[in-house]
């Protein structure tokens, strides 16, 4: 196989599960050397593993680690999974009294509590080798380098956008998606009318939550400045002086008041949302597209799609968001550096690296524009893709978790009125300047 590996297909069932909405990872197949990482050859090897998962199926960090077991018989790798809603906690946790795993999920960039750059600045992190600097993308470096030295392997181009049941839609004799927000409020009002939802938000799950926000700031904030996160970071400007942050907001107020959002919304959680677009219940909901891989598991009968948010205004130009995303890195506390090391490079092989964005549903970290979307939950947006139409996702240059907690409480807070506009944009700037 090669990174230009079988995406994933519409109406496809026999491809293997990943977490919905939350850690996306690989499964692997044969390769690589053999890995002592430890003693002398034929001496047995043990190093731990820790990823966040979201439902109890096999998670593919597991069907990972048992292709390289199988390619190296005398490897054994112990699985340390945690929930996707504690995983950042319970990682940093980890971290801090020295006794997280050898090999750890983390997450390009620095704004979230699994993030790359300030657990590397607090020294939680190992250098990685050239195997894994090769793979990042060209611009990226920031996302994965400090003072010179790689300390996340990226994994996967993730499109994260408007995962759209077009099943569903045709047999409520919806007429093409939206392509303007006025048509996409009218679309609100048909499903309501229908007994359905538009759009399905697990507003308890604060990464969900931020996600909302996230795309439907791509068409209204980044579209218009691609370098807005820059110009924040050097003070040029706030999230209270950004209209296009203000009409982020108030577009997710005018979505709820129009029944676009179902109802109860602030109290869901990850089950909503893959319950309610399995079932007919709702059209979409927002998340990274590998968890169409899930839903095509679970609804092998129904067609699942990629579309971007509509822009606010008719004749703007979609905008959609796709980072690479989902990484692996080795803890400055591991006594199993070699190991590790030897595991990132076995994973970083063009096989593997290609698989990745093959069982995953992503897409390759390297070569979008050589890959054939026609025939994948990608379609819609091939384009938009292909033409670098696309934001990588907003918080992963924020300078701290905080900010993106701040823009989750913010959603729940416009979604159940306690907050307005003006107050949420002000607790995304005090989070920024902590």
């Amino acid at each position: 196989m090669t990174q230009q590996g079988h995406l994933v297909r519409r109406r496809t069932a026999a491809l293997i599960a990943i977490p919905a909405i939350g850690a996306l990872a690989l499964a692997g197949c044969s390769g690589g050397g053999a890995t002592e990482g430890g003693g002398g050859t034929g001496d047995s090897v043990e190093f731990s593993l820790t990823y966040a998962t979201s439902n109890n199926l096999e998670s593919p960090f597991e069907a990972l680690a048992k292709a390289y077991e199988d390619a190296n018989p005398d490897v054994t790798i112990t699985l340390n999974p945690v929930p996707n809603d504690t995983y950042g906690d319970t990682l940093r946790t980890q971290l801090q009294a020295g006794n997280a795993s050898d090999v750890i999920q983390s997450e390009a960039g620095s704004g979230q509590t699994r993030s790359i750059i300030p657990l590397a600045e607090a020294g939680f992190l190992e250098p990685l080798g050239d195997s894994a600097t090769e793979l990042i993308p060209e611009g990226g470096e920031s996302l994965f380098v400090v003072d010179g030295k790689t300390y996340g392997q990226p994994l996967v181009l993730q499109y994260t956008g408007l995962i759209y049941n077009q099943t569903t839609a045709d047999g409520a004799g919806v007429d093409g998606f939206p392509e303007e927000w006025d048509e996409f409020i009218d679309l609100c009002t048909d499903m309501r009318d229908q007994g359905k939802t538009a759009l399905l938000v697990a507003g308890a799950a604060a990464p969900n939550a931020g996600m909302l926000a996230m795309n439907i700031a791509a068409t209204r904030v980044y579209a218009e400045n691609p370098d807005w996160n820059a110009d924040r970071i050097a003070g040029d400007t706030t999230f209270t002086e950004s209209d296009g942050w203000k009409d982020t907001f108030q577009a997710i107020i005018d979505l709820n008041d129009a029944g676009c959002i179902q109802d109860g919304a602030v109290g869901g959680g990850f089950d909503v949302l893959t319950n309610g677009i399995t079932s007919g219940a709702g059209l979409g909901f927002f998340g990274p597209l590998a968890s169409a891989t899930e839903l095509l598991q679970a609804a092998p009968d129904q067609d699942f799609v990629a579309h971007a948010f509509p822009p606010a205004e008719s004749g703007d130009q979609a905008f959609g968001v796709a980072s690479p995303t989902y990484s692996l890195s080795i803890t400055e506390a591991s006594d199993k550096k070699e190991a590790a090391q030897e595991f990132l490079e076995w994973v970083s092989e063009p096989e593997q690296a290609g698989l990745f964005a093959e069982v995953s549903g992503g897409l390759p970290i390297t070569g979008i524009a050589d890959v054939d979307l026609s025939d994948t939950v990608y379609a819609p947006v091939e384009d938009l893709l292909k033409n670098g139409e696309f934001t990588a996702l907003p918080n992963q240059s924020w300078p701290t978790a905080a900010v993106y907690e701040a823009l989750a409480k913010g959603v729940q807070g416009v979604l159940t009125g306690q907050s307005t506009v003006d107050s949420v944009l002000e607790s995304l700037d005090a989070a920024w300047e902590q």
